[in-house]
């Protein structure tokens, strides 16, 4: 052990955000893993209608977030061994990928807020296409698949309808919406309104998750610079 005083509590606070770090990227890989077998996203983003399969947007990000909690774990292994064997050449590398994670969330973060609304738009849009299909009277061949459609979002989401039905619509709603009364399906939420709750709750869980790991990762930066410089001033470091 060559280091002491100030620099040593450093190096123990280091390893204890590492730790913290390491807890968190299983954390978010766990999340990831939830999100991505969620029976609600699953039983929308496995349906196909018209040959067209549900938009996959969502699960993009989710891929993202599996690996990312997946190296957040390797690294902050690597800093807590670094920081207990008081290595500046472990410490440098984690510090380097350190930074590295933080503009890859940076970026991720920019990327998310400027396309926040993209997900829940091209599932209200695949939505909207079978909605148009289930309630055409001209007997469209791909009707019953349209209604198939509508069923697992009705279902799912406990939702009728686009909140501005046609009077249409309202005759056959009891077809449609096979779980619900006349009188409970007026006063349903509309599929597009629980589109965009179900999406914006997962994203802000995303978004707070991000937040969190970003504050742990400028801690981590500074002590492992600190921790750097105290062992190379070190007396026994030549």
């Amino acid at each position: 052990m060559v280091v002491a005083g100030c620099t040593k509590c450093i190096k123990y606070m280091l390893f204890f955000f590492n730790f913290i770090f390491w807890l968190a990227g299983g954390v978010i890989l766990a999340v990831a893993l939830w999100l991505r077998h969620d029976s609600q996203t699953s039983n929308l983003l496995i349906l196909q209608f018209e040959g067209q399969q549900a938009p996959g947007t969502f699960y993009i990000s989710v891929y993202i977030l599996i690996a990312v909690g997946a190296v957040m774990m390797l690294v902050g292994f690597l800093g807590c061994y670094g920081a207990i064997q008081e290595s500046q050449c472990l410490l440098g590398t984690f510090f380097f990928f350190l930074v590295i994670l933080f503009a890859c969330e940076v970026a991720a973060a920019m990327w998310g807020f400027m396309n926040k609304d993209t997900i829940s738009k091209e599932l209200i849009n695949f939505y909207d296409s079978a909605y148009i299909k289930a309630v055409d009277v001209s007997g469209s061949p791909s009707k019953d698949s349209a209604i198939k459609v509508l069923d697992v979002f009705h279902t799912t989401l406990d939702c009728c309808g686009k909140g501005d039905d046609t009077a249409l619509f309202l005759q056959i709603a009891s077809t449609l919406c096979t779980r619900k009364v006349s009188e409970d399906f007026l006063r349903s939420q509309s599929c597009h309104d629980k589109l965009i709750e179900l999406f914006s709750e997962k994203l802000y869980l995303i978004g707070l998750a991000a937040l969190v790991v970003a504050v742990i990762m400028i801690f981590e930066m500074i002590f492992t610079m600190v921790l750097c410089c105290g062992i190379r001033n070190s007396p026994g470091v030549y």
